[in-house]
């Protein structure tokens, strides 16, 4: 049986697919299964994301809504980061994350992210650096320092 986090990314990867051939300059951020029913994607854009925008995104994932409830969202002050290039412009910023299996004994990391590179990503927390694969993320947010 897939994990929820397998099932998420082959989720995000149809959605995004979807989302971004539909609709001009839209992201797709992430997406989380919050329930067995009900998905969330995180979408943005350059000129913002409104209710309109939503909308939009919603008729192109109407597919969907037999199997889940759908919640399309903003990023929010605590943005989901999963991709290469979203650590690459978060470099310099915190951010927690969770790793789908233990890395050095643990699955939560949080800290400052002072490299990023093609497979794998710099945590610097406290006196210790942790490099951390991608594709052992199952959740990423920057942390809003207010």
């Amino acid at each position: 049986m897939a994990s929820v986090y397998d099932k998420e990314r082959t989720l995000y990867r149809e959605v995004t697919q979807k989302v971004e051939a539909g609709i001009p300059d839209v992201e797709v951020l992430a997406l989380e299964l919050s329930g067995p029913e009900r998905m969330t994607v995180y979408v943005d854009h350059p000129a913002g994301v409104d209710h309109a925008l939503c909308e939009r995104v919603t008729d192109v994932l109407r597919g969907y809504l037999d199997r889940y409830s759908l919640e399309i969202s903003s990023p929010g002050f605590d943005r989901p980061i999963r991709k290469p290039a979203h650590f690459r412009r978060a470099l310099g910023r915190r951010v927690q994350l969770r790793t789908e299996s233990p890395i050095d004994g643990r699955q939560r990391f949080r800290g400052e992210l002072v490299d990023a590179g093609e497979r794998t990503f710099e945590l610097r927390s406290g006196d210790d650096t942790i490099e951390i694969p991608y594709d052992a993320i199952v959740r990423g947010n920057l942390i809003d320092e207010g």
